[in-house]
């Protein structure tokens, strides 16, 4: 008897090997560092001199908001510029100290009383604008961070996340967290009590507790909701009369005129 091979190798040829499981996708997320390439194209055109600025402190509850314009040398860069909140604390005030034997930079400050006043977003621009003022020399072009642009007399570009993109704005990045973060604490020391020192006024637990606890103090910006609620548990304010409320002075006054 002759077995059609056919056959066998076409059944052992249906026979499907189970397939291999693909391999995971594996990327991998590459940050790129703030470059001196915008500032250096303007160098290139005769455009000079060039800042970068930056603000620290839109966010917090309390504290003011901090901006720092800088002008960068070109020849003495320091390495490893970036994004103030991409560095820890101890890189950022080993930046700060480099920034500020190699650069020329200004800040100005808005208080809480002028974040109040203005708002948020218009304090931090008019802060930001007075650092660029109180450059040593008035710069042809500011790079910004955000999508605001400044009102100086120079060209001004807003770069939004502009920190982690041009190197001028992240050395100002530096320069306004750095100095924020001082100030922080030296508030600290005459506000007890709220953990100035370690948050920074930013509103994370320990600062809504006592901020409930102790009430608002003088630091604190008022129409921001969690001030505006310890507000008024603490510093209830009086009901307003209605036209149904008897005044006890006047009826008292009634009486005895009667």
């Amino acid at each position: 008897m002759i077995r059609d091979k056919s056959k066998s190798t076409s059944k052992s040829t249906s026979k499907k090997t189970p397939a291999k499981s693909a391999a995971p996708d594996k990327r991998v997320i590459t940050v790129t560092r703030p470059s001196f390439r915008r500032e250096r194209a303007l160098i290139k055109r005769g455009v000079w001199p060039v800042a970068g600025c930056d603000e620290a402190g839109r966010g917090p509850l309390a504290g003011p908001v901090v901006a720092a314009a800088v002008v960068l040398d070109p020849n003495r860069i320091p390495k490893g510029l970036d994004d103030s909140k991409r560095l820890t604390a101890e890189r950022r005030e080993e930046l700060f100290e480099e920034i500020c034997a190699t650069a020329a930079f200004s800040v100005a400050v808005a208080s809480p009383a002028r974040i109040d006043r203005d708002n948020i977003l218009r304090a931090s621009l008019w802060a930001l604008a007075r650092a660029v003022h109180a450059l040593p020399e008035m710069p042809k072009h500011v790079f910004v961070d955000g999508r605001d642009k400044l009102a100086t007399p120079c060209d001004c570009d807003a770069v939004i996340g502009g920190d982690g993109i041009v190197a001028s704005i992240a050395a100002a990045s530096i320069i306004a967290k750095v100095t924020r973060d001082r100030l922080m604490c030296q508030l600290a020391l005459d506000c007890p009590g709220y953990g100035f020192e370690q948050h920074k006024g930013y509103g994370v637990p320990e600062h809504l507790e006592a901020l409930d606890r102790l009430g608002p103090s003088s630091h604190h910006r008022s129409f921001f909701a969690p001030v505006v609620a310890a507000r008024l548990k603490h510093f209830p304010a009086p009901a307003e009369p209605d036209l149904f409320t008897v005044d006890s002075e006047s009826e008292a006054a009634a009486s005895e005129a009667a």
